[in-house]
Parts: structure tokens; C-alpha cells; sequence
């Protein structure tokens, strides 16, 4: 710190005032008291002020990087719990979790075997009952197509040749079999058939011969018909013309008499209407001459009329815009005239106003000029008054102030001699209490250090059991899918098969109704076929008692024949006879 000095200052005011200028000058001269006894007493109180204030500053560095190092030591212990908590409460996760995967795997692996057991056994009851189903029907349909195939072969060849024919003809009717004698009945009812077809064919065969010479004929009496058409045509053309040809020649024939007869009198017509053309084109031509005349006058007349016409609008344009510009003239006049009226007043009235104005001027500058410099010299006063009690509250104030800090200076040495002590002492507590404080960081440091260990260690086997349990998991959910495909396929597969079951139990269904309706019919007809066996049976007996010989017998066996071939007969255990009932 500097020296202190004690001013006392002297004012020394000069002024001069000339022409309305001024000037201000002050000199403040200074002296200097001072004494060794002072200037010891600041050195002193400067050192220590300095020392006590490197210790503060020290003592408050160490307490910030104490506080510091305790607010890291918190944050490192809270880091530690929290994540050694999240650790547990995640390792406590995973084994309820784990445990919970468990039981609904070991649920749903029940379940679904018991689902499968039970689908199973539906599945064979079902397939064992639609195989008997499947092997019924197919017995039934073999029979039936037996039964067919003996009716088809029974009734297949029904023609006869003529060799053929002509054996069994010769064999009476009751010893033929009803094959035989139904193949006997289509030989005799067809071959008439057959013979009148090729007759039909052949008389086809001449009708369409006949035909086409017919339209042969046709088409050449056509042509003929058409050639005479045409020649008829140029025949009738020929003999209009000729016809009209005749009338041109009667007519001229007429006008030559007519000539004859009327030739002077034309030649007198004639005569006179020549002279009257010829003056009629001679008075034409004087006309002409006249017209042309007149029209030349009166076209110079109307280019004439034209030219006045023009001029006579233009000297009317003329006259009326000289007639607006004389209007337009006249009241420009007299608007200049009002405006030069006006002017001449104003020029008065501002003639008065310069003259009234500059008189005012002259008596405002001088009194303008006494209050200036009446201001003037006040202020300058004002200026010296203020400045001088300006100077002396100055000095009162620095003394004081050079009191106030000698003063605070000595109190502010005892304090920070007093400070130091005790932030020596602090500052020794307080590096036993970092070092206390250090071991015991690094104890809890190795504890958490090894407590984490031990929890990833957990943590790694808990993870890797789950990993087992998941891929325990993805197998069963893998198998299960699987299952779940399969009875897919067989469900599908029982859907197909229901479906041909059901196809195939409706057609056997409908066959065997056909069959029943066919069985019925032919039982109906062996009713039938027994009765009349029967009746034949007594009739027999009748004429064999009555004695009436061969002739009746065969006469009523012919009548009762047709009726006997409609009926079905039975023989070598095949039912026949269905085709000839047709037939007839």
C-alpha cells in the first residue's frame, strides 16, 4: 500500500470579461506531511492483511474440494445402491418369470396331450366305421355290376341270319325258347323294314336324278327366257325411234306448206319491222349521246356540291372553335383580372406587415441584448460561488476518509490474525477427516466392486438358464405347431373322405332304389308270367280231357303268344324278355 498524504488545498480565482466572453482559472496547490512512525504502522498492517488473506483463500479452496469430495462419495454410494436394487429386483424378474413360463408350459403340454389322445381316438372310431362303410358298399356295387353284366350278355345278339332263320322256322313255336323266338319276331319285323329302306334308297337315288335334269331344264329355259327378254327390249327401243323419227318428218313436211303459203307477207313484215329498227337505233343513238351529256353535267354538279358541302363544315368547325377559344378567352381574362386585384392587395398588405415587423425587430434585438448579458454575468457569479464550496466539501471529505480506512485497516489485522489460527486448526481436522474419509471410500469401493461381481455372475447364470427355458420353450411351441399342422391335414383329409363317403352312400343309395324299383317290376311280372303259366297250365289239362285236337291247341297258343313275349322269363336264373316287351 502507498503512503497516505494530507492536502490542503488554496483557491486562487482569476477572471477577466471582455466582449461577452469569459474564462474560469483555478490553481490548487498541495503539500505533503508525513511521518516514519506512520509509514511503519502501514507496512505492517499490509503484510498481514496479505498473509490472512492467502490463508482465507487457501482454507476456502480446501473446503471447496472437501465438499467436493463428499458430494462425490455420495453421488459413487447412491450409484452403487441403486444399481445393485435394480440388480435384485431384476434377477427376482427373471426367476418369476422363469417359474411362471414353466407351469404354462408344463399346463399347455398336458392339455394338449390330452387333446390329441382324445382327437386320435375320435379319428380311428370314425376311420374304422367309414372302412366297413367303404367295404359294404363296395360288396354291393360288385353284385350289382354282376347282375348287370348277366343282363347285358343275355340280350346282346338278338340278330338272326337267314340260314339261322330258316332252322328255327322250321321248329315249331312252343319248342322255341323265348330268346330264340323274341330273335325270330326282330328277324321277321326288320327284314321287310330293311328291304323297304333299300327300296326307299333307290327310289331316292332316280328322284334326285330326275332332279337334276329338271334343273338342267330349268336353267336352260331360263336363259332362253332372258335372251328373248332382251331382244324384246331392243325391239321396243327400235320402234319408239322409228315412231319419232315419223312425227319429225310430218312436222317438217307441215312447215314446208306453211312457207309456201306465207312467204310474201313475212317478206312485207319483215320489210317494215327492219325500217322500224333502223329508226328506233337512230333515236337510240341520239339518246345516248344526250344521256352521256347530262350524266357528265351531273357529275361535275354533284363533285361540285361535294367540294361546298366540305367547305361549308369545315367553316362551321371553324367558327364554332373560334367561338370556344373567344369563351375560353374571356373568362381567362377575368380570372387574371380578379387574380391581379388580389395580388395588388396583398402586395399592400404585405408592404404594411414588413414595415410593422422590422420596427419589431429593432426593438427586440436591443432588449434581447440588455437581458443576454444581464444572464451572463449572473451565471459567471453563480460559477465562482459553486465552485469554491465544491473545493471545500472535497477536503472535508478526504480527511475523513483517510480516518475511516486507517481504522478498519487496524481492525481488519486483528481479525485476520485470529482467522488464521483457527483455519490452521480447521484445516487440520479437516485433512484427518478427508484421510478417514478416503479409507473408507476405498472399503466400500472393493465391497460394491466384489458385490457386483458376485450379482453379474447371478445375473449371467439366471440369463442363461432363461435362455434355456426359452429355447425348452421354442421346441414345445415348435412341436405344438407341428401338431397343430398334422391334425390340419388329418382333419382335412377326414373332410375329404366324409365327403366321398357321403358321394358314394347317396349314389349306392339311388342305385339301390333302382334296383329295388327294378326287382319289384320283375317280381310284379313273374306274378304275372306264373298266373298265365298257371292258366296255360289248366287250359292244357281242359283240352286234353275235351280231346280237341292239335289245331284248336295251336290256334290259341298263337292268339296268347303276344302276351307271352311282353312277360319276362326265367331262364338259367337271368331275367329276359325286357327288350322284346320294348320292342312290341
Amino acid at each position: 500500500m502507498p503512503p497516505k498524504r494530507h492536502k490542503d488545498t488554496k483557491v486562487n480565482v482569476s477572471s477577466s470579461l471582455e466582449s461577452e466572453d469569459f474564462s474560469l482559472e483555478t490553481t490548487v496547490p498541495t503539500e505533503e506531511v508525513s511521518s516514519s512512525e506512520e509509514r511503519d504502522g502501514s507496512q505492517k498492517v499490509t503484510r498481514q492483511l496479505i498473509e490472512r488473506k492467502e490463508l482465507l483463500h487457501s482454507l476456502q479452496l480446501l473446503k471447496i474440494e472437501l465438499s467436493q469430495k463428499n458430494l462425490i462419495i455420495d453421488n459413487l454410494k447412491v450409484d452403487h445402491l441403486t444399481k445393485i436394487e435394480e440388480l435384485e429386483e431384476q434377477l427376482n424378474d427373471a426367476l418369476h418369470q422363469k417359474q411362471l413360463l414353466s407351469l404354462r408350459l408344463d399346463s399347455q403340454l398336458k392339455l394338449q396331450q390330452e387333446e390329441n389322445r382324445k382327437l386320435q381316438a375320435l379319428r380311428k372310431q370314425e376311420m374304422d366305421a367309414i372302412l366297413l362303410r367303404q367295404r359294404q358298399l363296395e360288396e354291393t356295387n360288385q353284385r350289382l355290376s354282376e347282375k348287370a353284366g348277366d343282363i347285358r350278355r343275355s340280350l346282346r345278339d338278338l340278330e338272326l341270319t337267314e340260314e339261322k332263320y330258316a332252322e328255327l322256322k322250321e321248329f315249331p313255336e312252343e319248342k322255341l325258347s323265348i330268346p330264340e323266338y323274341v330273335s325270330v319276331r326282330f328277324h321277321e319285323v326288320v327284314t321287310p323294314l330293311r328291304v323297304q329302306v333299300k327300296e326307299l334308297q333307290i327310289r331316292n337315288s332316280n328322284l334326285t336324278e330326275d332332279l337334276d335334269s329338271h334343273r338342267s331344264q330349268i336353267k336352260a329355259l331360263m336363259e332362253s327366257y332372258e335372251e328373248e327378254r332382251r331382244v324384246r327390249s331392243e325391239l321396243e327401243i327400235r320402234c319408239q325411234r322409228l315412231t319419232l323419227e315419223l312425227a319429225d318428218t310430218k312436222q317438217l313436211i307441215q312447215e314446208g306448206d306453211f312457207k309456201r303459203e306465207n312467204y310474201s307477207k313475212v317478206k312485207r313484215e319483215r320489210d317494215a319491222y327492219e325500217g322500224e329498227v333502223s329508226e328506233l337505233r337512230k333515236r337510240l343513238e341520239t339518246l345516248e349521246v344526250v344521256h352521256n351529256a347530262q350524266t357528265k353535267e351531273r357529275d361535275h354538279l354533284t363533285k361540285e356540291v361535294a367540294t361546298l358541302q366540305q367547305s361549308v363544315t369545315l367553316l362551321q368547325k371553324d367558327k364554332e372553335y373560334l367561338n370556344r377559344q373567344n369563351m375560353e378567352l374571356s373568362v381567362r381574362r377575368a380570372h387574371e383580372e380578379d387574380r391581379l386585384e388580389r395580388l395588388q392587395v396583398q402586395l399592400e398588405d404585405s408592404k404594411k406587415a414588413r414595415e410593422e415587423v422590422y420596427e419589431k425587430y429593432v426593438a427586440s434585438r436591443d432588449h434581447y441584448k440588455t437581458e443576454y448579458e444581464n444572464k451572463l454575468r449572473d451565471e459567471l457569479e453563480q460559477i465562482r460561488l459553486r465552485t469554491t464550496h465544491e473545493i471545500e466539501s472535497l477536503q472535508r471529505a478526504s480527511k475523513e476518509m483517510y480516518e475511516r480506512e486507517n481504522r478498519n485497516l487496524r481492525e481488519a489485522r486483528d481479525n485476520v490474525v485470529m482467522e488464521k489460527d483457527r483455519a490452521v486448526a480447521a484445516e487440520k481436522e479437516a485433512t484427518d477427516k478427508y484421510n478417514h474419509i478416503l479409507e473408507q471410500f476405498r472399503q466400500l469401493q472393493l465391497g460394491t466392486d466384489s458385490r457386483v461381481a458376485e450379482l453379474l455372475n447371478q445375473v449371467k447364470l439366471k440369463s442363461f438358464e432363461v435362455e434355456r427355458a426359452q429355447m425348452v420353450q421354442e421346441e414345445t411351441a415348435r412341436n405344438l405347431s407341428q401338431c397343430q399342422i398334422e391334425c390340419e391335414k388329418q382333419q382335412k383329409k377326414l373332410e375329404v373322405l366324409t365327403k366321398e363317403f357321403y358321394h358314394l352312400q347317396t349314389s349306392s343309395e339311388k342305385r339301390i332304389t333302382e334296383l329295388q324299383a327294378l326287382n319289384s317290376e320283375h317280381q310284379a311280372r313273374l306274378e304275372t308270367y306264373e298266373k298265365l303259366e298257371k292258366e296255360l297250365d289248366d287250359v292244357t289239362v281242359q283240352a286234353a280231357e275235351s280231346k280237341l285236337g292239335d289245331a284248336f291247341y295251336s290256334e290259341w297258343f298263337r292268339k296268347l303268344c303276344p302276351m307271352v313275349v311282353s312277360i319276362p322269363v326265367l331262364t338259367n336264373g337271368v331275367i329276359c324278355g325286357e327288350r322284346c316287351s320294348k320292342f312290341y
